[in-house]
């Protein structure tokens, strides 16, 4: 601030509160009113020859005057008004017990100044204090002196007329002004509160509103993506199982070659529906990460069995090396979802390289019985990422150049998945790459460790599934419901049991579905739960109802074509005992029939 000035407008700051601009204000004017009562007083003393009270008037106005200087220089109003109370207790004090020894109206005025200023200055504690520390000794000096005779004398002997009515005129100015300004302070800040209240109050309403309207699109675009799964998924589903089925007739070397062909595109088509409806869950933040038990190594076989198959049939070598220590390890965590980022890692390597190999490791790098951190590498030798490129490839819909996306196809989101959801278990993704060498993916996970010990693994012989007919369930005789509506879908059901014996029974919608069930014993049911006149969910709640235990029991597996993100909560609610994604592989449905019918048998 400028030494030379002298104007309020500069010094009163946007940032003040209202409260605090008056407080400056008040010091500002009170000043100058106070130094021009000063400057009147000390000329009526002079005039009278009463040289204490010229010389306290002269220091007094020098006090205003440096204070004022101070206040336009640099405005720390509450220092300024400490000093202030202070220099009006020390008059206070010393005209009672020094200069006058008495208690006059005067003495009063300037009491009342100093409790009304210090309450609107300083707030309630320093108001208290100041207040008590003019108060009390006054009132020690009455009942000292007076005794019993309790009178305040108007004039002072030793002051004339002028001068007490100078100074009892300006201090019922100070007292007017300081209430007057401070109320006008009052009510400019409650209509500034009001006014901001009402703004708060019309922001909230927008801001709900845009929540409102937020939510109803996100659930527009689930139901959409939703409606188009279940729309791009019925389709699919023939195509897929139909190739199944006409696999398993053992075909001609070029009929396999063509359903090779046909089965690879539409589990591509597949695959980038649900890359896009993933990564759309996750968005969402619809996200639950699961706390359950599992053996990492059988869920790592399990992951790579799969992956291995893709590897050989590129020529490449696909190596799983897992640290010796978590072999008879059951941790806690979520399979679902681990599963998810390392197969798309090992997708990855797979799809980008051309030669050599790609190699899973596995390292417990920290083990306090308790918890254990385990350390997941996915390297390959593929054709490498530049360093530039390294960031934007975890990009939704990225990839790292449009000539990678012609050659190698895919929708970019992969990587993008894998990052978030590692991001919301609070994981970071570590990559090292060189162009036309190969790349590195890492990252590291913490895990709750089961006391349980996992059992010693179990060599699988690997199952090739033939082309005769034959009664996988141990009875031909077993009774199967499918509601289904769509004619394709009960086409490939029909053809699907029939390589396992079986005639299942065919409801076209849930209605029909109940009524079969009241009227025929049957040992499972399939049920699609997008049907016309009722579907899966109401049907399943109407046989949950009926009164033979053994139908309102049997148990009933959900079809769906469905991308809705809590589709497992609702079928439970329902009383469904699992479900099955449209498009299903055989061996999927078949292994959920297994279990639901040997569990009730």
């Amino acid at each position: 601030m400028d030494f030379f000035n002298f104007s309020i407008y500069k010094i009163l700051s946007r940032d003040l509160s209202i409260l605090d601009q008056a407080r400056i204000r008040l010091l500002y004017y009170g000043f100058l009113l106070i130094f021009v009562a000063l400057g009147a007083l000390f000329l009526s003393v002079y005039l009278q020859g009463l040289p204490l009270l010229t010389a306290t008037s002269g220091i007094l106005m020098f006090c205003v005057a440096a204070l004022f200087k101070y206040l336009t220089f640099k405005p720390h109003w509450r220092q300024i008004s400490h000093i202030l109370l202070i220099l009006g207790t020390i008059v206070n004090l010393s005209t009672v017990f020094v200069i006058m020894q008495d208690v006059n109206i005067i003495v009063i005025q300037i009491i009342i100044l100093v409790v009304v200023f210090s309450f609107y200055m300083l707030g309630q504690n320093w108001g208290m204090f100041y207040s008590l520390l003019n108060l009390l000794p006054v009132l020690i000096f009455l009942v000292m002196v007076y005794d019993h005779n309790y009178y305040i004398d108007f004039k002072p002997e030793k002051v004339d007329q002028a001068t007490i009515i100078i100074g009892v005129f300006a201090n019922f100015i100070l007292i007017i002004f300081i209430h007057s300004h401070f109320y006008t302070a009052f009510l400019k800040n409650i209509k500034e509160l009001k006014d901001t209240s009402e703004e708060q109050a019309a922001l909230n309403i927008k801001f709900e509103k845009a929540i409102e309207k937020a939510e109803k699109s996100s659930q527009v675009q689930s139901e959409f993506l939703s409606t188009m799964s279940h729309e791009i998924r019925t389709p699919l589903n023939a195509v897929i199982g139909m190739s199944n089925l006409l696999m398993m007739n053992n075909p001609r070397p070029d009929q396999s070659e063509n359903l090779d062909i046909l089965k690879f595109s539409a589990n591509n088509l597949l695959a980038i529906v649900n890359d896009v409806l993933d990564f759309n869950k996750i968005e969402s933040g619809k996200i639950v990460f699961e706390k359950i038990k599992f053996n990492l190594v059988d869920l790592l076989h399990n992951i790579c069995g799969g992956q291995i198959i893709k590897a050989e049939e590129k020529g490449l070598l696909f190596k799983l090396d897992i640290d010796s220590a978590l072999r008879r390890k059951v941790i806690f965590g979520d399979p679902t979802r681990l599963t998810q980022i390392i197969f798309n890692l090992t997708s990855n390597a797979i799809k980008f390289t051309a030669v050599g190999s790609v190699e899973v490791r596995v390292t417990c790098i920290e083990d306090r019985h308790n918890n254990i951190t385990v350390s997941f590498s996915v390297k390959d030798t593929g054709i490498g990422i530049k360093k530039e490129n390294l960031e934007s490839i975890f990009e939704p819909f990225t990839q790292e150049s449009i000539t990678t996306t012609r050659q190698y196809g895919g929708t970019g989101l992969g990587l993008a998945i894998v990052k978030r959801l590692l991001e919301l278990q609070g994981l970071q993704m570590h990559v090292h790459s060189v162009v036309n060498r190969g790349s590195e993916f890492s990252f590291n996970m913490e895990f709750p460790v089961s006391t349980e010990v996992a059992a010693a693994p179990v060599q699988k012989q690997k199952q090739i599934q033939s082309a005769p007919e034959t009664d996988i369930f141990g009875s031909a005789n077993l009774r199967v419901l499918i509601a289904e509506d769509n004619p394709v879908n009960v086409m490939l059901m029909k053809k699907l049991f029939s390589k396992w014996q079986i005639v299942p029974t065919i409801a076209e919608n849930g209605e029909r579905a109940v009524e079969i069930m009241q009227y025929g014993n049957f040992d499972i049911i399939l049920m699609d739960l997008q049907m016309p006149i009722m579907n899966g969910f109401d049907a399943t709640i109407e046989i949950r109802k009926m009164p033979d235990p053994a139908k309102a029991n049997i148990p009933i597996i959900a079809l769906t074509a469905s991308a809705l993100f809590d589709i497992k909560d609702q079928v439970t609610s329902a009383g469904m005992n699992d479900y099955v994604a449209k498009p299903f592989k055989p061996d999927e449905l078949m292994e959920k029939i297994q279990s639901l019918v040997g569990k009730t048998a």
